[in-house]
């Protein structure tokens, strides 16, 4: 049998350059994906730093916000808008395969870092542009964060309360985090297809449309054939799965018929088995709310523990609702040994995911550090060519810092 390659031990990516102009969550975590698949990422950041160094916990501009979106990459920190600035971008766009950005439509062509004048540069090179919502309409120009999108794509009103109408947000960042997954995604198939091809592409990604196209499979199942004029939010309510035990939280859901007999039989409802509510999928879909309110009611008077053992053993999916701090140590977590800890430079002993996709014959990195703000710069500079005395020159003259990198106040979890 053959041995694994060498490369192979080093991610499939390994080779591949990266450099990453994106800043807060959407372009920084799908770069993060492709370092810990092997990819060198440059992650070039103004003088002041990425917002997420004030994200999060921790202090000098290296939080938990900052390492659980940049581990695996190396850093640079230039003046954008000096002209040797904006050189050293050039020349690392020279060596690299992709650029990342996710200003504002435009913003990156007045700096001078427009798709076509680094194709200039680098014929071959993959272009990303990641925006809130696209380069026209009258949003365009608008300034983004991912509530915004949350409020515009529909996701609050699928979330919203199924007795006031109320529309919530999600408390956590799906539409940026679905954006950057969406990029990743699309970075390795332009890679792929300049490999077939020889010839380099523009990935234009709206975190609007991604977000849109993540929800459509359920969320907009009722909005999907054109002339249908049912209740558009009927059987909304069934993607609340949350039920009371005399002593705390499970979840439990039967969509085909075998799981719902085995759910009944479980609840010990026999009759409700050939219920004409509940007797198809199509029916336990259009009656849902008063399925789980019935369930619930049942689901309320034994210990949880009780009930996931008798649900199990009639093959209902099911699992207890735990707290964050439970999932930490839930024993299928332990089991695929996906939480490491190690010690950080900065922030003391820390916690992060292994990547999710493993590779056969790839070791991952155990300890993936976030770079400090410039850590890198003399690094990247003397393998671009710039001599110690010009490196020094660009401190001098304020294109890149001078000394250790500047202290901030402390930062603090949000929430």
């Amino acid at each position: 049998m053959e041995s694994t390659p060498n490369v192979a031990q080093e991610g499939p990516l390994a080779g591949y350059r990266i450099i990453d102009l994106s800043r807060v969550l959407s372009g920084p975590a799908a770069t993060m994906l492709l370092a810990d698949q092997g990819a060198d990422v440059i992650k070039v950041e103004p003088l002041d730093g990425d917002i997420t160094r004030m994200m999060g916990v921790g202090r000098d501009g290296m939080t938990s916000g900052f390492l659980n979106i940049n581990h695996g990459k190396r850093g640079v920190a230039l003046d954008l808008h000096s002209p040797a600035g904006i050189e050293v971008v050039k020349r690392l766009v020279a060596t690299a395969d992709v650029f990342v950005q996710n200003f504002r439509p435009g913003a990156a062509a007045q700096l001078g870092l427009g798709v076509e004048a680094l194709r200039a540069i680098k014929p071959d090179i993959i272009y990303v542009s990641i925006s809130g919502f696209g380069d026209v309409g009258p949003y365009a120009g608008k300034r983004v964060y991912d509530p915004v999108i949350q409020a515009l794509s529909g996701l609050t009103d699928i979330q919203a309360d199924s007795d006031t109408g109320r529309p919530r947000m999600i408390r956590t960042v799906i539409p940026d985090k679905t954006t950057a997954l969406t990029a990743a995604q699309a970075i390795t198939a332009a890679l792929l297809a300049r490999a077939r091809h020889g010839r380099g592409s523009h990935v234009q990604l709206a975190m609007l449309d991604a977000t849109i196209a993540y929800l459509w499979p359920e969320g907009m199942i009722n909005y999907t054939r054109v002339e249908a004029s049912a209740d558009r939010r009927l059987g909304q309510v069934a993607q609340d799965l949350v039920f009371k035990t005399v002593d705390g939280y499970i979840t439990a859901g039967a969509m085909s018929d075998a799981e719902w007999r085995g759910m009944c039989a479980v609840l010990e409802r026999p009759a409700w088995v050939d219920d004409p509510r509940f007797n198809t999928t199509a029916a336990r879909f259009i009656h849902a709310r008063e399925r789980i309110a019935a369930t619930a009611e049942v689901l309320a008077t034994r210990t949880s523990a009780e009930w996931l053992a008798a649900l199990d053993a009639h093959g209902v999916p099911c699992a207890p609702i735990l707290s964050r701090a439970e999932t930490l140590v839930h024993e299928q977590v332990l089991a695929n040994d996906l939480i490491h800890e190690y010690e950080h430079p900065g922030l003391g002993r820390v916690r992060q995911p292994r990547p999710a996709a493993r590779f056969e014959g790839v070791r991952f990195n155990r300890q993936p550090r976030a770079p400090r703000l410039g850590q890198h710069n003399a690094e990247v500079l003397a393998e671009l060519g710039y001599s110690n005395d010009e490196i020094a020159e660009l401190a001098r003259l304020g294109v890149i810092p001078s000394g250790p990198p500047p202290r901030t106040p402390e930062a603090t979890s949000a929430g």
